[in-house]
């Protein structure tokens, strides 16, 4: 029949009937398969694979929540542990997992060792000044370069780091010799550390543009500001190439001054050593023989001039109140070595001067003749007459008010009495 039917069918409908052949023979396949499956699960579980299909044990419970696809071994998930709200299965080692920033338990300070870092704001260009003024003078006064370095690492400068150094310049300008020797030895000591050639420059540029307002204040300031660059150059502050950017380019007649005068400067220093010389002599920063010099210099200078201002000006610069009991002693030796009486008259003049005007103290002034009191026998070895001498100026300087009573009569007395002679029967002269 089936024959004779297909020999009746069209094309069309002999492939539908071949379709549905082998659909219905995949089904047939997949129930086989799904029954074995089944079949092993319950050989695992300890019953026999070969049991009654229509037994109660064989009978699938409709009740029942598990896979009726046959897929699986019909054990429970996980092995019966780890479930919600338990802690799992025995002897599960669960690892490390990262905290979440987003749970609402986080605990930041838990989180191992809290670093607390110290933020500080860049300083403001109208409050630089008034940081950096204080700073530079107290340097003035212990000329530290490190504590200043120090005190600058604190602050956050910024992009105004620069301004540090020609606030520096300005604020020595307007100081003493001394203020300046100590300036030019902090800049040298800040280039390469804290701050380099191109930022020096930058500031020393600042420097010139501001040179019109500075000598309102400082009519000198063109030519200290030349000395400047010419020392920061020549210790490597500044760029060897720093005044020839400014050739044919500066119309302020100041700041063409001050690029004079830093070039002659240099020009007069075949080699380029470090012009120590640039602010004269600075306070108790020259060795004592340099000083002892300069004053020996200075005391010279005014037996030959007479000119007491000149003297007392030269005497101040060297900025040593300290250390002018050397001048009185210089010249009261002067005084003792000298032939005449020119030189003691002018010394007292000079003397006067200075005590009147407070230049030099009383404290000074006595220790500057006792230090020739003690020295007075050896002074007579190259002087034979020194005692009379120095009794005699000793008072004069009394009369003129220059040294006190109890000074005077600390004068030392002759090493010998000087007898009459011998015809007069040996009487002592008093």
């Amino acid at each position: 029949n089936t024959a004779e039917v297909n020999g009746n069918w069209t094309p069309q409908e002999k492939a539908l009937h071949e379709a549905r052949l082998k659909a219905k023979a995949k089904r047939r396949l997949r129930k086989s398969s799904s029954r074995n499956s089944t079949s092993e699960s319950f050989s695992e579980s300890g019953e026999l694979s070969g049991s009654d299909p229509h037994s109660p044990k064989g009978k699938v419970n409709a009740s029942d929540r598990k896979s009726r696809t046959g897929k699986g071994r019909g054990l429970p998930k996980k092995g019966g542990a780890g479930g919600k709200g338990v802690w799992g299965a025995a002897g599960m080692v669960y690892e490390d997992e990262e905290p979440d920033m987003r749970d609402p338990n986080y605990d930041e300070s838990a989180q191992g060792d809290t670093v607390y870092a110290t933020v500080v704001p860049e300083v403001d260009e109208k409050e630089l000044e008034k940081m950096v003024n204080p700073i530079v003078q107290e340097y003035f006064e212990h000329g530290d370069t490190k504590e200043v370095q120090m005190l600058l690492k604190g602050l956050n400068l910024g992009q105004h780091k620069y301004e540090f150094s020609s606030l520096a310049v300005s604020l020595s300008l307007e100081g003493k010799a001394s203020h300046r020797e100590l300036t030019s030895r902090l800049l040298s000591d800040l280039s390469g550390k804290m701050l380099s050639q191109s930022e020096m420059a930058r500031a020393f540029d600042k420097i010139l543009k501001e040179l019109p307002d500075l000598i309102l204040d400082t009519p000198e300031a063109p030519q200290m500001l030349g000395q400047f660059i010419a020392r920061a150059i020549a210790d490597h502050v500044l760029p060897m190439s720093f005044l020839d950017c400014y050739k044919g380019k500066v119309d302020c007649d100041h700041a063409r001054v001050a690029l004079d005068r830093a070039e002659v400067l240099l020009n007069m220093k075949r080699e380029m050593v470090r012009l120590d010389n640039v602010w004269g002599v600075g306070g108790g920063l020259r060795p004592v023989k340099h000083l002892v010099k300069e004053m020996n210099l200075l005391l010279k200078e005014y037996l030959i001039s007479g000119d007491v201002s000149e003297a007392e000006h030269c005497l101040r610069d060297l900025e040593v109140p300290h250390f002018h009991h050397e001048l009185v002693y210089e010249a009261v030796v002067m005084v003792l070595e000298s032939k005449g009486d020119t030189a003691s008259h002018m010394m007292i003049k000079l003397l006067q001067s200075f005590w009147k005007t407070g230049l030099i103290t009383v404290d000074q002034m006595n220790r500057g003749f006792q230090r020739v009191y003690d020295e007075l026998p050896e002074i007579n070895l190259d002087v034979p007459h020194a005692h009379s001498i120095m009794e005699t100026f000793v008072d004069l300087c009394y009369q003129e008010s220059v040294i006190t009573k109890q000074l005077r009569d600390a004068c030392p007395a002759r090493g010998r009495k000087r007898f009459v002679s011998e015809g007069d029967g040996g009487a002592i002269k008093n």
